[in-house]
């Protein structure tokens, strides 16, 4: 049973400055929760309703935590998506391992939204790549809209902020590549298998300081009249050419 003080706690971490305060954050919905259910991440509270409850017993007894039984009408005012009516999970936050370079990275620069942020981890795991680089000014990895959008994604992948400068400086060994509105065409690039691909931001582009760094620019060719690709749809574009030969 869930208390007022402890249905006001839970909807407090709604808000970013009270999930960073807390270290904690929401899963909702029954996609999400069970693929929570199946990382590594420490649960504080797992609330769900009797239905979700009878359909997945069997991976709710894994999860060490005693389940809260509510209905679906309070479940609804709990979280941040009315259409939520089988689980919310509260979370504690996870540090990822010490970055190890290994293979094919993704560099975000001022992604700002939540959404795209999002769609892109999900496209990361998609194609296996498992570190994303994320400047200071990039999304909050645990805004529920970027936690709904990677539909599980985020708990297979390692997120990292860092000073891009610095990363970039350090890594500086390895092919840079950054998808720029001027570059070669992507179609002709033969990317190598430890690389890294900078996006930039959805309006203004990757940041000037950083286009130094870049060993590779490159652009999809525009064949209509669409003024601009969103931050998320040019990274499943430039990925599949990545790998389209490995």
């Amino acid at each position: 049973m869930l208390t007022k003080t402890h249905t006001k706690f839970i909807k407090s971490l709604q808000l970013k400055k009270f999930r960073q305060k807390e270290g904690l954050f929401i899963v909702e919905g029954a996609k999400n929760t069970l693929e929570l259910l199946n990382s590594s991440c420490k649960i504080k509270d797992l609330i769900v309703t009797e239905a979700f409850l009878k359909k997945f017993q069997l991976e709710l007894n894994n999860a060490k935590v005693e389940p809260i039984i509510i209905k679906e009408k309070e479940l609804r005012g709990l979280g941040t998506f009315q259409s939520n009516t089988d689980a919310l999970v509260v979370a504690h936050d996870q540090m990822p391992p010490t970055y190890k370079s290994k293979g094919f990275d993704l560099v975000l620069d001022d992604i700002r939204d939540p959404g795209n942020l999002g769609t892109i981890i999900r496209l990361a795991d998609w194609y296996g790549i498992k570190n994303i680089i994320c400047s200071a000014t990039t999304a909050e990895f645990y805004n529920p809209k970027v936690i709904s959008a990677s539909m599980g994604s985020i708990f297979r992948t390692y997120l990292y902020r860092r000073d891009l400068k610095e990363f970039l400086a350090e890594n500086s060994s390895r092919k840079i590549y950054g998808a720029l509105l001027e570059g070669k065409n992507v179609h002709q690039v033969n990317f190598d298998t430890n690389g890294l691909l900078i996006i930039g931001n959805e309006s203004h582009g990757i940041d000037s300081e950083l286009i130094s760094f870049i060993a590779d620019k490159i652009t999809i060719p525009r064949i209509g009249k669409a003024e601009s690709l969103n931050a998320a749809m040019a990274t499943a574009i430039i990925c599949d050419n990545v790998f389209r030969n490995q």
